[in-house]
């Protein structure tokens, strides 16, 4: 009878630590990049976005972005396409500010970096 019970207890304790080891791996779907993203569209407009979702790709304003202040506490990456994809993406690690070059196309997502 006492082997019986310690198997039992040995699989109960099993079965915990396998729910709180998936509970864990799934922890940061909802994670945020605390802190602010600030963005100036081609129209002189400071859109704000606050405590953005680190995982997927983010849209800027329709118009794009032509400077980009990194206010949260994780680095970003901003793209010129609608999709966080292509070549002459930026770079922007955190409490920075960045701006496109003259000539270049805004910016029309960002996606961060974790």
């Amino acid at each position: 009878m006492f082997v019986n019970q310690h198997w039992r207890l040995a699989g109960a304790t099993c079965a915990a630590l396998l729910t709180a080891g998936l509970a864990g791996g799934c922890s940061d779907l909802g994670r945020t990049a605390v802190g602010p993203v600030d963005h100036l569209t081609s129209g002189d407009r400071v859109i704000q976005v606050n405590n953005p979702v680190v995982t997927g790709c983010h849209r800027f304003a329709p118009t794009g972005a032509r400077a980009v202040e990194n206010g949260t506490l994780v680095d970003l990456i901003a793209y010129p396409t609608l999709n966080c994809s292509g070549a002459n993406a930026d770079y922007i690690a955190t409490t920075l500010t960045d701006t496109i070059s003259a000539g270049n196309p805004p910016w029309r997502s960002y996606r961060f970096v974790h």
